[in-house]
């Protein structure tokens, strides 16, 4: 019998999944929250969620425990339009549970459950899917990956496979909590850098993976080490992105925010929706700019995750988020 080659996929991330605990109090301290919501969480998971929202095929590669809040993983994924196929169910050790509290308009406070070690970060290179790894369109990882072992050579080992074929993009998402130091993370983030295409961060993720904080060093530096497209997110002063050819800068699209958790793998997920379609760069960062703030907005992150016809609508009402664009 001949068999059929899986189809390949728009978008593969990597890394973690878990159960985020949103209070549904806003402003109110965990100690006085008195109910919760329970969402699907993790910043790859959600990054393949935004993406298969606008339509894309999307899976990801994940551990979770073999336990009910795995198992609300899987069927939320689906749910939302993920593959779980590549996700190994893991029998010593939970699902990660993460609380977060509230305090718009820029104090989101996490707090992660994922001790002695979470599903994810225990993935080894053999339960890799290295035919989607390699097929995959865009290859999505987060940094938080390369923090421990066997995490870190599973990560390394896709990394190769890869071989820079296709959108490589790392997500250079630093929480110092998973990481022994800041030197370890940094020796870490700087070796992989040579095996993406594109890197995305915020200030303080530049300074870890390549020490420096000004945007534009810091996107120069990137673009140093190897990558085609730096991304740096500014916060209220908006992204830039470079390439060797271009300078970049998008205002940031003006909303009331309730929780912005979740803006960036809204950005994450929007921008390679983006880059899937084959749009330019500077339509592709305002696209996920746009699409961040929109989530910014909302309380949840996963099922928040707006269409294209709603980032486009939002875009429309705001010409003054339109990017500036400069020739290098």
């Amino acid at each position: 019998m001949s068999s059929t080659a899986a189809p390949r996929l728009d978008l593969l991330s990597i890394g973690r999944s878990g159960v985020d605990i949103y209070p549904e109090q806003i402003g109110v301290g965990l100690e006085d929250v008195t109910s919760f919501g329970k969402f699907l969480g993790g910043s790859p998971a959600n990054v393949a969620v935004a993406a298969a929202r606008m339509g894309n095929s999307a899976a990801l590669i994940s551990g979770v425990g073999d336990d009910p809040f795995g198992r609300f993983v899987r069927r939320e994924l689906r749910r939302l339009g993920v593959s779980d196929d590549y996700i190994v169910t893991n029998e010593h050790f939970r699902t990660p549970v993460t609380f977060c509290e509230i305090f718009p308009p820029d104090d989101f406070p996490l707090y992660f459950y994922r001790q002695p070690s979470a599903p994810d970060l225990e993935l080894s290179a053999d339960q890799l899917p290295m035919d989607a790894v390699r097929d995959a369109r865009i290859f999505w990882l987060s940094v938080t990956g390369l923090s421990v072992e066997p995490s870190r050579s599973a990560h390394h080992a896709a990394l190769d496979a890869r071989g820079r074929t296709g959108l490589t993009i790392a997500d250079l998402d630093y929480r110092p909590m998973f990481w022994e130091d800041e030197a370890t993370a940094h020796a870490e983030v700087e070796r992989m850098l040579a095996k993406v295409n594109v890197a995305i961060g915020n200030k303080e993720e530049c300074r870890i993976a390549v020490g420096e904080t000004e945007p534009d060093r810091a996107a120069d530096a990137l673009l140093e080490r190897g990558v085609d497209i730096a991304v740096v997110k500014q916060g209220p002063l908006g992204t830039l992105a470079k390439t060797r050819q271009e300078r970049i800068v998008v205002p940031v699209t003006p909303v009331e925010v309730c929780n912005g958790l979740g803006a960036g793998d809204s950005f994450g997920g929007s921008f390679c929706h983006a880059l899937l379609q084959g749009w330019d760069l500077a339509r592709a960062v305002q696209f996920a700019s746009t699409a961040g703030a929109i989530v910014a907005s909302r309380l949840e992150c996963s099922t928040a995750m707006p269409t294209q016809a709603e980032v486009e609508r939002m875009i429309g009402a705001h010409p003054e988020s339109a990017p500036v664009v400069e020739k290098r």
